[in-house]
């Protein structure tokens, strides 16, 4: 795989040559047990795959050239680069502008950009009109592109199932960037319609078989669908794609679910079931399966708690979150400020959306157990951080240089 230039300032000594040995010692990734970071009286365990994924390497070494190669020039991200605070403020310490944030609203008008601008599309793509409307004044979306090649890759395929006449239905969150640019391709091509959750989509289903009337769906779906949209006709065929940071297994549910209703409404069998559904089969980007994977196998090991960091907006983190308290005591932190001290920590509803202090975090025993995974945007730099910070507050630092050294 292409190897980039990303800034050193968020690499980390220890969590390359811990992932380095990991990966010449199960070069298959077959192998998803956590690593044992064993600090005496605290013993940390990191989860096989956590951190930067392709797309995001990507879309940082583009960003950070695009600043070096136009000076004096103004430069401007469409919307947020990644979803990780300390790598959108070290843009816009540099100088770069968001013209949106990561809802869509806009911060600076359009119509103050010129063709002398600089704009970078983030990782998560944009919408075909913002695309149209920044090519109209000149401005080259596709020299300081960084959509994610994964985030592509959904969009072409939804264009091949739309060329075979099916209907898109997206997963995913519908006021995320890459959801929104996701439907924006897919509409392109063919009728289209966003749901966020298995409940939406279980309503949908009712439209579907006819339960529900059909004039309902265009209030209870607003904004959800493609102009021209025709309930009656347009959900006959359909495949599902998704937004590429979502619970792979909320997505194959979902699939599943349609699946089974079109076989019971319309008498099909598995032999002929593509007439209505298409295989799109799971179009979650390697980073995001290999990281729930991950977490999976990291949890069947007996630990007191989580801590999973990534950013607050991160679908992908919040996703690893979800997982992690399905089985034990999580807590969801953006950077070391969120340890106070060892009494208390600051950490994030992943649901609620709400920050609140956290007192007693860790359990007095010893030797402590903790399970640590980081989201796709988060700089392995801020993990290392947090073990380091974890460890002075057993005042065993230097055991994490000896680690370090033995990992090497």
């Amino acid at each position: 795989m292409k190897q980039f230039n990303v800034p050193n300032i968020y690499s980390s000594p220890l969590i390359s040559a811990i992932k380095q040995q990991r990966r010449q010692q199960d070069k298959l990734k077959k192998d998803f047990e956590p690593t044992l970071v064993d600090l005496g009286p605290l013993q940390i365990f990191l989860a096989r795959h956590f951190g930067f994924c392709y797309g995001v390497e990507n879309a940082i070494e583009i960003a950070f050239n695009t600043i070096d190669e136009n000076p004096g020039k103004r430069i401007f991200l469409l919307s947020e680069m990644i979803h990780n605070p300390q790598v959108n403020a070290d843009l816009q310490e540099r100088g770069v502008q968001f013209l949106q944030d990561t809802y869509g609203k806009q911060l600076i008008p359009f119509d103050e950009i010129t063709a002398d601008d600089v704009v970078i599309i983030p990782a998560f793509g944009t919408t075909l009109e913002i695309e149209k409307l920044l090519n109209d004044k000149g401005i080259p979306t596709a020299k300081y592109n960084t959509t994610c090649p994964f985030v592509e890759k959904v969009w072409n395929r939804s264009e091949q199932i739309a060329e075979k006449g099916y209907s898109i239905v997206v997963h995913g969150k519908p006021k995320h960037e890459e959801t929104r640019a996701t439907f924006s391709h897919a509409s392109l091509h063919t009728p289209t319609v966003v749901v966020n959750d298995m409940a939406e989509t279980a309503e949908l289903a009712k439209y579907i078989t006819g339960e529900k009337p059909a004039e309902q769906f265009y209030t209870e779906f607003n904004g959800r669908y493609s102009e021209g949209f025709d309930i009656t006709k347009h959900l006959q065929k359909i495949g599902v794609v998704n937004q590429t940071t979502q619970l792979a297994s909320d997505t194959q549910a979902i699939s599943d679910y349609l699946k089974s209703v079109f076989i019971r409404h319309h008498n099909l069998t598995a032999e002929n079931i593509g007439e209505r559904f298409a295989d799109t089969r799971d179009t979650l980007c390697y980073a995001t399966n290999d990281n729930q994977t991950a977490v999976t196998g990291m949890l069947e090991t007996p630990a007191d708690l989580a801590i999973v960091i990534g950013g607050y907006n991160s679908s992908n983190s919040s996703h690893l979150v979800e997982l992690c308290e399905n089985k034990l005591t999580t807590y969801f932190i953006d950077s070391t400020d969120r340890l106070l001290n060892k009494d208390a920590i600051e950490t994030r509803n992943w649901q609620t959306k709400e920050l609140s202090v956290k007192t007693g975090f860790l359990p007095g025993k010893m030797p402590l157990k903790i399970l640590i995974t980081s989201g796709a945007s988060c700089p392995d730099a801020v993990v290392e951080d947090v073990i380091r910070k974890l460890a002075g507050f057993y005042g065993v630092e230097e055991k994490v240089d000896a680690f370090m050294e033995e990992s090497a």
